[in-house]
């Protein structure tokens, strides 16, 4: 299996009218994302060799310390004693036998830590559901170059694949499946398209075990036969069928097979020298083992598998597949990270345009709330991305263990590669290991405050609530209000930030205010009192009216509440001051009123 659930299927978190498509067929329908879809095919001539199209090479990577790259040591520090953490119990067994770490911004790689095994079991017993471990001499540590089976990150780079001919103009982003390969159009599915099966909207299964066909031929001949579970357009459903699907697309088009596009139109040029499907024999030393492949918790008897594909569909394919099958390392997942930060380019080497990179990071499932997705990359999923998540963070998991995560409003990437099914893939449960590192690296990116040099920070911790807490003040006028800067970042559907107001012994009321991001002049009205989901990165200044306390006391409170198992960035507040009036009755940059503030569980943060 390639996706992120074990079992017979896989499961996940769960246009155009008139407009002309990529490649040059025409959309039916009209499409929110219309300009982001026409600019791909808009820019004038062919990608040039230069990395940035003036001349100049875009960055590379080199390694260099937490402050080159921008980043605060601390919690990259923490991430690393947290992924250790998951190499005992979490609970009942390892998450993972050994991970690979490496988290950077910009050009600089500021974290690159191997840890646990890359081998260390032989085979499974589930008799007493315990792994048989190899002697000690026989186990292998892992290494910052341990390459491993990817599984479903695979389709990042089928997908990087298919793009590159819809800017050629080879492939059109609308135009039916059917239309590359006519055999596909069977059993309802000849109005199936290639952005449908891009963004897991195509309404295919999640999974079929095509492995047991005795030949290529049969294979290919279950696909043409499986009929959608509904209309193309009208589901999100994560499925391999689509990958696989637009494999075969990639191979009619280019008349070469998708190992050779690999390696020619994306390895090569980029440098990555240790990525490839079906590694040869001599790289086994240097491979992080899979798991002890027997049924019936998998589909095939294999034993230990370690250098080869673990994917089922995979292997039957020859471990050249769409959906699974590739194996690299942490530093060329890095590479080809900076590639897409970078617009495309790395060095002076580009395989793609900053406009079709734009369009893989842009979310063409609106339709879909909580399922946003780019071309190939998934996009705003706190479930892996922990607090790196935002609308315009992209990435993808693999079965096996594996993750890429990359923000571009941060310019920052992050790779977790774990051998998570070694030796079986039942020891493994959900994303936390993922999960932390990402909450560890998005804390790790500063927040400068908007004055001075501290501002109040919520924290990070899940399921928490935290109140800051201003001293009883009395509004004498009608001309109360309280101003400030506020910055929030919060896992969307059970995260918010509240401003509270109650009098003596009171009950806490929401107050109703207005942000304005910096550097605009048009401000939102927040008519509940609260913000949630993303700001955007940016600060807001906050205007609250407090007119109706008018002759009263009042207390003043930012609540913030992480309801969920996974967090945002958390919220800052900075240059708290209530006014009446010509009268400054508190302002937190003034020692005397500062020190009145009551905090629970936030604390002052200089970054």
């Amino acid at each position: 299996m390639s996706g992120d659930v074990a079992g017979g299927g896989i499961s996940r978190r769960r246009l155009g009218g008139g407009m002309p498509a990529l490649g040059g067929a025409l959309a039916p329908a009209p499409v929110p994302f219309a300009d982001a879809a026409t600019a791909i095919g808009a820019e004038a001539g062919p990608p040039g060799p230069s990395g940035s199209g003036s001349g100049r090479p875009a960055p590379t990577l080199r390694r260099g310390s937490p402050a080159r790259a921008g980043l605060l040591p601390g919690p990259l520090e923490r991430l690393v004693s947290d992924a250790e953490r998951f190499l005992e119990p979490s609970p009942e067994h390892p998450w993972y036998a050994g991970a690979v770490l490496l988290a950077g911004r910009g050009g600089t790689v500021a974290l690159h830590r191997p840890i646990g095994k890359a081998v260390r079991y032989s085979a499974y017993d589930e008799a007493t559901d315990t792994g048989v471990e190899f002697p000690a001499d026989r186990q292998i540590a892992m290494a910052e170059d341990t390459v491993f089976d990817l599984a479903s990150v695979s389709k990042l780079f089928t997908s990087i694949l298919a793009v590159q001919q819809i800017e050629r103009g080879a492939l059109a982003l609308e135009e039916r499946v059917a239309s590359y390969l006519p055999d596909f159009g069977r059993a309802g599915k000849q109005d199936m398209t290639v952005r449908q099966l891009l963004t897991h909207t195509s309404g295919f299964a999640a999974w079929i075990p095509l492995y047991r066909e005795p030949t290529r031929e049969r294979m290919l001949q279950r696909l043409w036969d499986e009929a959608p579970t509904g209309p193309p357009g009208s589901v999100h459903r994560y499925s391999d069928l689509n990958l696989i699907s637009l494999q075969l697309v990639l191979e009619k088009i280019t008349g070469r097979a998708l190992d050779v596009l690999l390696r020619e139109e994306i390895t090569a040029p980029l440098g990555m020298h240790r990525t490839r499907f079906n590694p040869p024999p001599s790289w086994k030393p240097g491979i992080a083992a899979t798991e002890d492949c027997r049924q019936p918790w998998s589909g095939l008897d294999r034993g230990l598998v370690w250098g080869e594909v673990h994917d089922e569909n995979a292997f039957g394919f020859g471990g050249v597949a769409g959906h699974a099958g590739i194996f690299s390392c942490a530093w060329d997942l890095a590479v080809l990270g900076r590639t897409l930060l970078s617009g495309g380019a790395y060095g002076r080497a580009r395989i793609l345009r900053p406009a079709s990179v734009e369009l893989m990071f842009t979310d063409f499932n609106t339709g879909f709330p909580g399922d946003e997705h780019g071309l190939g990359f998934e996009l705003y999923q706190h479930w892996y991305m922990g607090a790196m998540a935002t609308p315009r963070t992209a990435g993808h998991t693999g079965f096996t263990g594996t993750g890429l995560v990359l923000d571009p409003t941060t310019d920052s990437f992050l790779v977790v590669l774990g051998n998570s099914v070694h030796p079986v893939r039942s020891w493994r449960s959900g994303s936390a290991p993922r999960v932390a590192a990402a909450d560890h690296m998005a804390r790790a990116v500063p927040v400068t405050p908007e004055k001075g040099r501290s501002a109040w920070f919520s924290g990070m911790t899940a399921g928490a609530t935290a109140t800051l807490t201003l001293p009883a003040l009395r509004i004498a006028t009608g001309q109360g209000r309280l101003r400030c800067s506020v910055w929030w970042d919060t896992e969307p559907t059970t995260g918010e930030l509240v401003l509270e107001a109650a009098g003596d012994g009171g009950e806490w009321l929401p107050v109703p205010f207005t942000t304005t991001p910096s550097g605009q002049e048009a401000g939102t009205p927040r008519p509940t009192g609260s913000v949630a989901g993303w700001s955007g990165r940016v600060w807001h200044t906050l205007h609250a009216d407090l007119a109706a306390w008018r002759g009263r006391a009042v207390r003043l409170r930012w609540r913030y509440a992480a309801g969920g198992p996974y967090v945002g960035r958390g919220a800052y507040v900075d240059g708290l001051r209530v006014e009446d009036g010509g009268r400054t009755v508190f302002d937190d940059s003034r020692q005397g009123d500062a020190v009145r503030v009551e905090s629970d569980g936030w604390s002052v943060s200089g970054d």
